[in-house]
Protein backbone atom coordinates (compact mmCIF):
# COMPACT_ATOMS: atom_id res chain seq x y z
CA UNK A 1 0.00 0.00 0.00
CA UNK A 2 1.28 3.51 -0.76
CA UNK A 3 2.22 5.81 2.11
CA UNK A 4 -0.74 8.09 1.40
CA UNK A 5 -3.22 5.23 1.19
CA UNK A 6 -1.87 3.88 4.46
CA UNK A 7 -2.08 7.30 6.14
CA UNK A 8 -5.65 7.80 4.97
CA UNK A 9 -7.04 4.67 6.60
CA UNK A 10 -6.77 5.73 10.25
CA UNK A 11 -9.95 7.52 11.24
CA UNK A 12 -13.66 6.95 11.76
CA UNK A 13 -16.19 7.03 8.94
CA UNK A 14 -18.77 9.86 9.09
CA UNK A 15 -22.28 8.53 9.77
CA UNK A 16 -24.88 8.43 7.05
CA UNK A 17 -26.71 11.75 6.82
CA UNK A 18 -30.41 10.97 6.40
CA UNK A 19 -31.14 14.62 5.49
CA UNK A 20 -29.64 14.15 2.01
CA UNK A 21 -30.84 10.61 1.37
CA UNK A 22 -29.32 8.94 -1.65
CA UNK A 23 -27.84 12.20 -2.97
CA UNK A 24 -24.88 12.11 -0.58
CA UNK A 25 -22.72 9.01 -1.14
CA UNK A 26 -21.93 6.82 1.87
CA UNK A 27 -19.00 7.96 3.98
CA UNK A 28 -19.08 11.53 2.64
CA UNK A 29 -19.40 14.88 4.44
CA UNK A 30 -21.14 17.80 2.74
CA UNK A 31 -19.24 21.07 2.48
CA UNK A 32 -19.89 24.45 0.86
CA UNK A 33 -16.15 24.98 0.49
CA UNK A 34 -14.04 23.79 -2.44
CA UNK A 35 -10.94 22.10 -0.97
CA UNK A 36 -7.71 22.24 -2.96
CA UNK A 37 -5.96 18.90 -3.36
CA UNK A 38 -3.29 17.98 -5.86
CA UNK A 39 0.08 16.35 -6.26
CA UNK A 40 3.19 18.37 -7.13
CA UNK A 41 3.60 22.05 -7.90
CA UNK A 42 0.90 24.27 -9.39
CA UNK A 43 1.87 24.90 -13.04
CA UNK A 44 2.02 28.32 -14.64
CA UNK A 45 1.14 28.79 -18.31
CA UNK A 46 1.51 31.22 -21.15
CA UNK A 47 -1.73 30.58 -23.01
CA UNK A 48 0.08 31.22 -26.28
CA UNK A 49 2.10 28.08 -25.57
CA UNK A 50 -0.53 25.93 -23.83
CA UNK A 51 -1.88 22.99 -25.83
CA UNK A 52 -3.78 19.73 -25.49
CA UNK A 53 -2.35 16.71 -27.28
CA UNK A 54 -4.59 13.85 -28.46
CA UNK A 55 -2.91 10.60 -29.47
CA UNK A 56 -3.09 6.81 -29.34
CA UNK A 57 -5.97 4.99 -31.02
CA UNK A 58 -6.89 7.87 -33.33
CA UNK A 59 -6.57 8.20 -37.10
CA UNK A 60 -4.30 11.21 -36.68
CA UNK A 61 -2.58 12.72 -33.66
CA UNK A 62 -3.77 16.28 -33.04
CA UNK A 63 -2.76 19.22 -30.88
CA UNK A 64 -5.37 21.77 -29.80
CA UNK A 65 -4.66 25.31 -28.62
CA UNK A 66 -6.51 27.27 -25.96
CA UNK A 67 -8.37 29.18 -28.70
CA UNK A 68 -9.30 25.93 -30.46
CA UNK A 69 -11.16 24.73 -27.37
CA UNK A 70 -12.75 28.10 -26.64
CA UNK A 71 -14.09 28.19 -30.20
CA UNK A 72 -15.84 24.83 -29.81
CA UNK A 73 -19.49 24.67 -28.62
CA UNK A 74 -19.70 25.57 -24.92
CA UNK A 75 -21.89 23.82 -22.37
CA UNK A 76 -22.73 24.59 -18.74
CA UNK A 77 -23.64 21.86 -16.28
CA UNK A 78 -24.65 21.88 -12.61
CA UNK A 79 -23.54 18.75 -10.79
CA UNK A 80 -22.56 17.39 -7.38
CA UNK A 81 -18.92 16.40 -6.94
CA UNK A 82 -17.38 13.89 -4.54
CA UNK A 83 -13.77 13.58 -3.43
CA UNK A 84 -12.21 10.34 -2.21
CA UNK A 85 -11.00 12.26 0.89
CA UNK A 86 -14.68 12.25 2.02
CA UNK A 87 -15.98 15.70 1.07
CA UNK A 88 -18.88 16.30 -1.30
CA UNK A 89 -20.09 19.60 -2.71
CA UNK A 90 -23.54 20.01 -4.22
CA UNK A 91 -24.69 22.11 -7.20
CA UNK A 92 -21.40 23.06 -8.80
CA UNK A 93 -21.59 24.99 -12.07
CA UNK A 94 -18.92 24.16 -14.64
CA UNK A 95 -18.62 25.51 -18.19
CA UNK A 96 -16.54 24.07 -20.99
CA UNK A 97 -16.52 21.71 -23.95
CA UNK A 98 -18.52 18.51 -23.67
CA UNK A 99 -16.28 15.55 -24.29
CA UNK A 100 -18.72 14.27 -26.90
CA UNK A 101 -18.42 17.60 -28.74
CA UNK A 102 -14.64 17.47 -28.45
CA UNK A 103 -14.67 14.03 -30.07
CA UNK A 104 -16.20 15.54 -33.20
CA UNK A 105 -12.84 17.21 -33.89
CA UNK A 106 -10.94 13.90 -33.91
CA UNK A 107 -11.38 10.44 -35.38
CA UNK A 108 -11.18 7.80 -32.67
CA UNK A 109 -10.63 4.24 -33.85
CA UNK A 110 -13.14 1.53 -33.02
CA UNK A 111 -10.36 -0.25 -31.15
CA UNK A 112 -10.29 2.46 -28.46
CA UNK A 113 -11.98 1.31 -25.25
CA UNK A 114 -10.04 3.17 -22.56
CA UNK A 115 -8.57 6.63 -22.07
CA UNK A 116 -5.60 7.94 -20.14
CA UNK A 117 -5.93 11.61 -19.25
CA UNK A 118 -2.70 13.48 -18.55
CA UNK A 119 -2.27 16.61 -16.46
CA UNK A 120 0.75 18.66 -15.39
CA UNK A 121 2.98 17.74 -13.73
CA UNK A 122 3.45 14.01 -14.39
CA UNK A 123 -0.12 13.10 -13.37
CA UNK A 124 -2.49 10.80 -15.19
CA UNK A 125 -5.72 8.93 -14.54
CA UNK A 126 -7.43 6.16 -16.49
CA UNK A 127 -11.13 6.20 -17.41
CA UNK A 128 -13.22 3.88 -19.61
CA UNK A 129 -14.10 5.63 -22.87
CA UNK A 130 -17.74 4.68 -22.33
CA UNK A 131 -17.80 6.84 -19.19
CA UNK A 132 -16.50 9.86 -21.07
CA UNK A 133 -19.40 9.62 -23.52
CA UNK A 134 -21.90 10.69 -20.86
CA UNK A 135 -23.55 14.03 -21.58
CA UNK A 136 -22.17 15.77 -18.49
CA UNK A 137 -18.44 15.16 -19.05
CA UNK A 138 -16.62 18.43 -19.68
CA UNK A 139 -13.22 19.77 -20.51
CA UNK A 140 -14.00 22.74 -18.29
CA UNK A 141 -12.52 26.23 -18.16
CA UNK A 142 -14.92 27.96 -15.76
CA UNK A 143 -16.49 27.40 -12.36
CA UNK A 144 -19.52 29.39 -11.17
CA UNK A 145 -19.23 31.66 -14.19
CA UNK A 146 -15.58 32.59 -13.66
CA UNK A 147 -12.37 31.10 -15.08
CA UNK A 148 -10.99 28.26 -13.00
CA UNK A 149 -8.48 29.41 -10.44
CA UNK A 150 -4.93 28.27 -10.99
CA UNK A 151 -5.15 25.82 -8.06
CA UNK A 152 -8.37 24.30 -9.38
CA UNK A 153 -6.96 23.49 -12.80
CA UNK A 154 -6.73 26.64 -14.95
CA UNK A 155 -6.90 26.85 -17.90
CA UNK A 156 -8.70 23.50 -18.37
CA UNK A 157 -9.58 20.50 -16.26
CA UNK A 158 -11.61 17.40 -16.91
CA UNK A 159 -14.90 17.13 -15.00
CA UNK A 160 -16.30 13.62 -14.48
CA UNK A 161 -19.03 14.12 -11.86
CA UNK A 162 -20.06 10.48 -11.42
CA UNK A 163 -16.58 9.34 -10.31
CA UNK A 164 -14.42 10.37 -7.36
CA UNK A 165 -12.85 13.70 -8.20
CA UNK A 166 -9.27 12.46 -8.62
CA UNK A 167 -10.52 11.28 -12.01
CA UNK A 168 -11.37 14.90 -12.93
CA UNK A 169 -7.80 15.65 -13.95
CA UNK A 170 -6.55 19.21 -13.37
CA UNK A 171 -4.28 21.08 -15.80
CA UNK A 172 -5.18 18.70 -18.59
CA UNK A 173 -2.51 18.44 -21.29
CA UNK A 174 -2.99 15.08 -22.98
CA UNK A 175 -5.62 12.50 -23.89
CA UNK A 176 -4.49 9.04 -24.96
CA UNK A 177 -7.02 6.62 -26.44
CA UNK A 178 -6.09 3.02 -25.64
CA UNK A 179 -7.11 -0.52 -26.57
CA UNK A 180 -6.30 -1.92 -23.13
CA UNK A 181 -6.69 -0.33 -19.71
CA UNK A 182 -3.63 0.93 -17.86
CA UNK A 183 -3.38 2.33 -14.34
CA UNK A 184 -2.80 6.01 -13.69
CA UNK A 185 -0.96 7.77 -10.87
CA UNK A 186 -3.31 7.11 -7.93
CA UNK A 187 -4.48 3.81 -9.35
CA UNK A 188 -0.88 2.59 -9.13
CA UNK A 189 -0.85 3.75 -5.52
CA UNK A 190 -3.67 1.57 -4.21
CA UNK A 191 -6.63 3.75 -5.19
CA UNK A 192 -9.52 1.99 -6.93
CA UNK A 193 -9.23 1.56 -10.68
CA UNK A 194 -12.75 2.95 -11.31
CA UNK A 195 -13.88 5.06 -8.35
CA UNK A 196 -17.68 5.04 -8.02
CA UNK A 197 -18.55 7.21 -4.95
CA UNK A 198 -21.86 5.46 -4.34
CA UNK A 199 -20.11 2.09 -4.11
CA UNK A 200 -17.27 3.59 -2.04
CA UNK A 201 -14.70 2.39 -4.52
CA UNK A 202 -11.88 4.24 -2.79
CA UNK A 203 -9.11 1.64 -2.69
CA UNK A 204 -7.97 -1.45 -4.55
CA UNK A 205 -7.08 -3.25 -1.33
CA UNK A 206 -9.56 -4.53 1.23
CA UNK A 207 -7.91 -3.25 4.41
CA UNK A 208 -7.48 0.40 3.36
CA UNK A 209 -9.46 3.15 5.05
CA UNK A 210 -10.12 6.83 4.37
CA UNK A 211 -10.48 9.19 7.36
CA UNK A 212 -13.35 11.63 7.55
CA UNK A 213 -11.13 14.62 8.37
CA UNK A 214 -8.34 14.42 5.79
CA UNK A 215 -9.79 17.20 3.62
CA UNK A 216 -10.12 19.59 6.56
CA UNK A 217 -6.33 19.86 6.57
CA UNK A 218 -6.22 21.23 3.03
CA UNK A 219 -6.38 24.71 1.57
CA UNK A 220 -9.74 26.06 0.34
CA UNK A 221 -10.66 28.31 -2.55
Amino acid sequence: MSKKADRLKKSKVPPRNEKYGDRLPPGQTLTEKFPILHEGEVPEYDLNDWNLRVFGEVDEEKVFTYDDLMNMPQTTIVRDIHCVTRWSKFDNTFTGVKFTDFLKAINVKDTAKHVMVYGDHDYESNIPLEDLLKEDILIAHSYDGKPLTVKHGYPFRLVVPHLYFWKSVKWIRGIEFMVEDRQGYWERNDFHNYGDPFKEERFSVDDAYMPDDEWHKKEFD
